[in-house]
Formats: structure tokens, C-alpha cells, sequence
């Protein structure tokens, strides 16, 4: 009896263990996509292709972050004499190819636009993605290279999606004064409720103890916990233009979160939820809506004092959005 006690007990300490690493490997260094991948659902979606990339005229930059990696990423300088850049990060397992179909819509307001390979992604380097724990801070190396190289007085915006929407909203907490406003498609507004309901809901695992045993795999292993990534808390304190857009079908980051995030937001913010879209197609779905909640976020926050060197203040953006078709 007592032998057959100690296998049992064995046995499912062995499975958490299997669990346990695979869920912290599943959330921290899953399989990144091929660029062909990535291009094969942009031109499906027919929102960018590989062929517009290869003939846009680029740059590789580079540099080094905090902890000493080596980042990569692609400048568009298509309006040189323009003070206005826009950085766009990406979210998980893809790179800053996926970033192509955002292009044209800051281009159109006179940005230059910064691609960037999140650490672990693309061309950079990284052994463990950290949900905006350390890519805030490689956001912000990213900033300084570009006040660096272009000038003290440049105009900033940041887009991200999915893990990226969750980065620059993170990037709030530290953001540098010639950021200016933030857009953050499907973020996710807290690391542990979004790892909750993805055990939960889309695995249909128990919680615990697999959450509390991933959490110490992150800190022994990646440096960091889940408790310490929090969007929402960011938003709580940051006064900065902040646009929201998510799909009303995302199951993968639930709607919810942009919501929460909304309705925490210090100062000015707007809402787009776009109908039926899913995780991290938005754009794809209703390129029309999504670019002119955008602009008007541009115009609103820069204001139409080109040239000048001043920034007009929006003295009211506090707007949300029902379901866009």
C-alpha cells in the first residue's frame, strides 16, 4: 500500500515537472515563426506582401540593450525632413516583418517609421521573452538611438500589437518626454490574469499548482515574476494619449483587458473595438477604421503646429467605441 502510495505520488510529481516546463518553455520560448510564414498571412490578408518589403528603400540599425544584447531593426526614413517617428513593435513568435502592414498609416502623417526585433525575435538576440519586463527598457534604448541620430527635438509615437501593445503600454511607467502618445492593439492588461485564463480557459488545466510553479521557473530561470508585468498599473499613473484596439472575437487576449485598461486610464485615451475581429488581425479586418482612429489620435495629440518645435496638448480624447464593422 505504501509503495503504491509513493508511486502515485512520484508519478504525478514527475508530471507537473513535464507540465510545468513545457507550459514555462510554451510561454517564455515557444517556436518563433518564418519570415515566409509571417509574409504567406500578411498577403493572404492582402494588408502587405514580401515583395513591397524587398523593394522599399531601408536600413538595418542596430543596438545594444540594457543587459547587453544586441537588437535589431529597420529604419523607413521616408520623410527626412519630418521631426515625427513612429517605433512599431511586435507581438510574440513573429518579428518586425509583421510590423509592414502598419507602415503606411503613419507614413501618411509625415512619420518615419522605426521597425524593431523584440529581444529573442527576428535578428535579435535572447534567450527569453519577459512580456515587457525588459523589452520596455529595450523600447526606450530605441528612443534614445533615435534622438541620438536624428535629433533632441524629435516627435515619438509607439504602436505595438499583442505582446508589443503590452510592451509600449508597460514603456508608460519609464517613457521618455519626447514620446508622445501610445497605440497598443490586443494588449493584455495583467501577466497573471492573462496566464490564468490561457491555463484555464484555453487549456483547460488547473491553475494550481502550475501557475504558482511556472512563476518560479520565470524567476529563477528568465529574472523575472509574473506579478511584476502589469499594464494596468502602468496606465494608472501615466497621463500619456493612449489609443486601445482589440477585436470583439480575441479569445487568445480577452477584450476585457483593452476594456480595463480603458477605464483605468489617466488623462487622455480612446477605445476601438472592432467587430469580429480575432487576436491580433484587427487591422486586417477593418484596415479603414483602425487607421483613422490613428490619425485622429496623431492629430488630436501633435496638433498642427508642423515645424514648429511645439506639441499642442488634446484637451479632451476621453472616447471609447462600440464594435466597428
Amino acid at each position: 500500500m505504501l509503495t503504491t502510495l509513493m508511486i502515485t505520488v512520484l508519478l504525478v510529481l514527475i508530471i507537473l515537472n513535464g507540465m510545468t516546463r513545457y507550459a514555462f518553455r510554451q510561454i517564455t520560448q515557444m517556436r518563433l515563426q518564418t519570415d515566409e510564414s509571417i509574409y504567406n498571412n500578411l498577403e493572404k490578408s492582402g494588408v502587405f506582401s514580401r515583395e513591397r518589403f524587398d523593394n522599399l528603400i531601408k536600413k538595418e540599425a542596430h543596438i545594444t540593450s540594457k543587459d547587453g544584447l544586441r537588437l535589431s531593426g529597420c529604419v523607413l526614413e521616408s520623410h527626412p525632413e519630418s521631426k515625427r517617428w513612429a517605433i512599431i513593435v511586435h507581438g510574440y513568435t513573429v518579428s518586425l516583418h509583421v510590423s509592414t502592414q502598419y507602415i503606411d498609416m503613419f507614413e501618411r502623417e509625415g512619420f518615419n517609421v522605426l521597425l524593431i526585433d523584440q529581444r529573442r525575435h527576428g535578428n535579435s538576440q535572447g534567450k527569453y521573452t519577459t512580456y515587457g519586463f525588459m523589452e520596455k527598457y529595450d523600447v526606450d534604448c530605441w528612443v534614445n538611438w533615435i534622438i541620438e541620430h536624428y535629433g533632441e527635438d524629435r516627435v515619438i509615437g509607439l504602436h505595438g500589437q499583442s505582446i508589443g501593445g503590452g510592451t509600449v503600454i508597460e514603456y508608460l511607467s519609464i517613457a521618455h518626454p519626447n514620446v508622445k502618445f501610445v497605440v497598443a492593439e490586443c494588449p493584455y492588461s495583467d501577466l497573471t490574469e492573462l496566464l490564468r485564463h490561457q491555463i484555464k480557459v484555453l487549456n483547460k488545466l488547473p491553475i494550481y499548482p502550475l501557475l504558482p510553479l511556472v512563476n518560479i521557473q520565470m524567476q529563477r530561470r528568465a529574472g523575472f515574476r509574473m506579478q511584476q508585468v502589469s499594464p494596468l498599473r502602468a496606465v494608472r499613473y501615466s497621463s500619456m494619449p493612449l489609443l486601445l484596439i482589440h477585436g470583439t472575437n480575441d479569445n487568445f487576449v480577452p477584450t476585457h483587458m483593452s476594456k480595463s485598461l480603458y477605464e483605468h486610464k489617466r488623462g487622455a485615451k480612446r477605445l476601438l473595438l472592432i467587430e469580429g475581429a480575432v487576436h491580433a488581425n484587427v487591422y486586417a479586418v477593418n484596415p479603414q477604421r483602425y487607421t483613422e482612429e490613428v490619425h485622429a489620435l496623431i492629430r488630436e495629440t501633435l496638433g498642427t503646429l508642423e515645424g514648429s518645435g511645439e506639441i499642442s496638448t488634446p484637451a479632451s480624447m476621453d472616447q471609447a467605441y462600440l464594435p466597428s464593422i
